[in-house]
């Protein structure tokens, strides 16, 4: 009795070229299905997950599959493909990591990148969120994103300036990549925005250059029972009040990026902020500062060196 999928799988052959009946001609067992398409197999799975490569390429099977099922290391060719791009330095860093990690292709690795990225966000937690620090997260997010912009920056250049070159199966293995690459960038951006960082509310905001200075006054004020916030330049006081409202600042007139009193001008013009009470904390003669009271609209200042007793008259504030 004659095999159906056989028969049909033979009048097929008869219409192929020589060249297409070169790809076909191995001792593979080749089923078809009904519309006469090749059935893959478990081995051809395996192959396509392995290598990111197709077994099956137009309806028929392709030279790297069968190369894989010889026993050769098809993946070597992309190996070699990669360092064409990169320098001798990250050649060498590439080929340690694919060989300690197993990673053969530049397309598996995204894939199990993107894969990996889907799953952790999912079972992150919104506590868990809350607990993870934003700044390594930040590291993580660039320490990826470096590599990726290469990634994604290489295979555009090649799909734009050079896909005329490329036979149909590289060109789709490049888009692929490319796609890849801007599914797994969009997924970062998503895990980041995800992040909600805790606010957290203190008494008093204080910005001054001097770390030793900002020592000395949070712990003075944390003594008192009150919540003190150090920052060490104007830049950084303007983004705590944006994360946090205090119920007084004590600013340092002379900052390492802008003047104390063009920031308690910006403080004082802001709706927000506006009364919120102000107080300079310099060592510029008292003459001079009082000067400058009106215009910046200071609700007052403290001069160094500084009593703990100078304080009292902010207390009424708190």
């Amino acid at each position: 009795m004659t095999n159906k999928n056989s028969k049909k799988g033979k009048t097929e052959e008869k219409n192929m070229t020589s060249e297409e009946k070169d790809v076909v001609d191995t001792d593979i067992d080749i089923q078809y299905n009904d519309d006469g398409q090749i059935i893959k197999t478990p081995e051809m799975k395996e192959y396509e997950e392995k290598t990111g490569k197709y077994a099956i390429w137009r309806g028929v099977i392709t030279e790297g599959f069968k190369r894989w099922k010889a026993g050769e290391h098809v993946y070597d060719r992309d190996k070699e493909r990669v360092s064409l791009y990169v320098s001798e330095d990250s050649k060498k860093d590439w080929l340690e990591f694919i060989e300690k990690n197993n990673y053969s292709t530049i397309s598996k690795l995204i894939r199990d990148s993107v894969k990996y990225f889907i799953e952790k966000q999912s079972a992150m937690k919104g506590e868990e969120l809350l607990r993870t620090d934003i700044q390594k997260i930040s590291n993580i997010s660039h320490a990826l994103k470096e590599p990726l912009t290469t990634i994604k920056g290489f295979s555009q250049l090649l799909l734009e300036n050079y896909k005329e070159e490329l036979n149909e199966e590289v060109q789709e293995t490049v888009q692929n990549i490319f796609n890849q690459s801007i599914l797994l960038e969009k997924k970062i951006v998503n895990i980041l925005d995800d992040i909600k960082v805790e606010e957290i509310q203190y008494d008093i905001l204080l910005i001054e250059d001097d770390l030793p200075t900002i020592r000395l006054i949070t712990s003075y004020f944390e003594s008192k029972g009150y919540k003190c916030k150090g920052v060490i330049s104007g830049t950084k006081g303007i983004e705590e009040l944006k994360a946090s409202t205090p119920k007084i600042i004590l600013l340092d007139i002379i900052l390492p990026d802008l003047s104390g009193y063009d920031l308690c001008k910006i403080i004082k013009s802001d709706e927000k902020y506006k009364d919120i009470p102000v107080y300079f904390l310099t060592a510029i003669p008292a003459s001079e500062v009082e000067k400058r009271l009106e215009d910046t609209k200071a609700d007052g200042f403290i001069l160094k060196p500084f009593d703990f007793s100078d304080f009292e008259l902010i207390f009424e504030n708190l």
